[in-house]
């Protein structure tokens, strides 16, 4: 698959995570200090919505049970061989492109 267009920069702000439906699978989209990073918004524990967690530098927190995973890894903090899948990005102008390939 290709990138595809998931957002605008502008629905993203810094410092924010939201969850944005991209070919069909939930993304959450976070805005690290301007860099964008995309990963994919169920949890591994028991399916909570990471893009409605709390983003704290590179840590989203999930809002059902606290998991914690890094927005540009992928992986659990507290388990690095856990994880959800992490995806390229690419922003053209004022939107942001995610392969979900």
């Amino acid at each position: 698959m290709a990138f595809v267009r998931a957002a605008r920069t502008q629905d993203v702000p810094p410092g924010k995570i939201y969850e944005f439906q991209v070919a069909g699978q939930a993304v959450a989209i976070a805005n690290v200090n301007g860099k964008f990073h995309a990963i994919n918004s169920v949890c591994a524990h028991e399916g909570g919505p990471l893009g409605e967690g709390e983003l704290d530098g590179t840590t989203v927190t999930c809002p059902w049970h606290m998991w914690q995973y890094d927005v540009t890894t992928g992986k659990l903090v507290q388990n690095a061989s856990v994880g959800v899948d992490c995806y390229p990005v690419e922003v053209r102008g004022g939107d942001v492109f995610v392969d979900v390939a």
